[in-house]
């Protein structure tokens, strides 16, 4: 009998230390021995968190787009000027701020990145480049935030210029095809021109005065590739903010793609809130101007979104937006096209910060651990991993 139970308590404490060093829970809500590594589903439902595993990579630390290419080898799409990294047009010519898209690499399991060209990737139609042929010029250039995905036999990329989402292909990720509108009209631009829905419509904003235009659709873009179909993600309207989504065969004319079954996927913050709020305080708020940058990943039957949430200016024509965050969204359903909710504990990683590049997340699951690339310092950007919470083992 003693023997029998003493046996027991062996078991039992042998398979708590088995639980304790996959990082999961004794209490079955974390881990198991086929799931090492937490998934963003377990981030919702609380079991997991951000940790900071490398606090610098060498990616700009506003934006990044990383693909993983194989045996340690990691490709990222930026957008980077001359004032920036010393950029050139493939003309010769300096580039403008914000400047045009360039290609980094790491070969070292994405810890460390280093820009593969001083020469921007996308050629221009003639030279020199200029703004609305090539969206890059000695004065103006917008080849912003670009959004990369790959099928295996195709890439496809998705970037913003003023504020339209710009389309393009390649076989290889380095020769891109020209470019294509997702819509027209887009960006910006009045109702008098082209009436706009209301979840197009630009409302008011109570640090902003004497709007040009009152439409939106656009902004820093998403995608996303299920089988045959390419979703494209961009901003709808703004005070309040709105996420839409586009769909169509990404075999074919990328200009004509249609409007998802659900529009909007999900908004915003519907107020501006206190105008004095700042920090914690905005982060019910920090979504109301633009919801933009969309990165999606598939888990089980839901997917989840990560975007960048802007409240806007925080003064009285500050002339630039101010205030920022990271939000999270899933689907409702199994379906990507179908409606979405908002995280209740957004914004992540941070309270609402000023100036800061922490809301263009990039993410990436290697080897069944989530990792995501974003702001980690006010000047750098690194590595983030998602990992069982402590109290998970207690």
């Amino acid at each position: 009998m003693h023997m029998t139970i003493l046996t027991q308590v062996l078991h039992v404490l042998s398979w708590l230390g088995a639980a304790v060093l996959l990082g999961g829970s004794v209490w079955g809500v974390g881990a198991q021995p086929d799931q090492p590594h937490p998934t963003l589903e377990d981030f919702w439902e609380g079991r997991a968190e951000w940790r900071i595993d490398v606090v610098n990579v060498g990616l700009p630390v506003g934006e990044s787009d990383t693909l993983n290419r194989g045996d340690g080898v990691f490709w990222s799409y930026v957008h980077a000027s001359t004032r920036s990294v010393g950029m050139v047009d493939q003309c010769g010519d300096p580039v403008a701020f914000p400047g045009c898209m360039a290609r980094l690499e790491s070969t070292d399991g994405g810890v460390s990145f280093a820009y593969t060209s001083r020469v921007c990737s996308l050629p221009c139609r003639s030279c020199p480049c200029t703004d609305q042929d090539d969206h890059t010029s000695t004065t103006e250039s917008a080849q912003q935030y670009p959004r990369v995905a790959y099928d295996g036999e195709r890439f496809y990329m998705a970037y913003e210029w003023h504020a339209h989402t710009i389309l393009r292909t390649s076989e290889d990720g380095i020769v891109w095809s020209d470019w294509v509108y997702l819509r027209t009209p887009g960006g910006t631009f009045p109702s008098s021109f082209s009436p706009c829905s209301p979840t197009e419509t630009i409302g008011a904003h109570p640090n902003i005065r004497g709007e040009i235009y009152d439409c939106l659709i656009g902004a820093p873009p998403g995608l996303y590739i299920e089988g045959d179909t390419l979703y494209v993600f961009v901003a709808a309207g703004s005070a309040p903010a709105h996420m839409r989504c586009y769909k169509g065969d990404k075999r074919g004319d990328l200009s004509k793609l249609s409007l998802c079954e659900t529009d909007p996927l999900f908004g915003g913050a519907r107020t501006y809130g206190d105008l004095d709020a700042r920090g914690a305080d905005a982060n019910p708020y920090f979504d109301f101007r633009y919801l933009t940058s969309a990165d999606v990943l598939k888990v089980g039957d839901r997917y989840y979104m990560t975007y960048e949430g802007i409240r806007g200016p925080e003064f009285l024509e500050a002339g630039k937006d101010t205030q920022y965050a990271l939000g999270l969204a899933r689907s409702t359903t199994d379906r990507i096209d179908g409606p979405w909710e908002r995280y209740e504990g957004n914004p992540i990683l941070q309270d609402v910060g000023f100036w800061v590049g922490i809301g263009h997340a990039d993410l990436l699951v290697v080897d069944g651990q989530t990792w995501m690339y974003t702001q980690t310092t006010l000047n750098e950007r690194g590595r983030y991993v998602l990992v069982w919470k402590d109290d998970m083992t207690e």
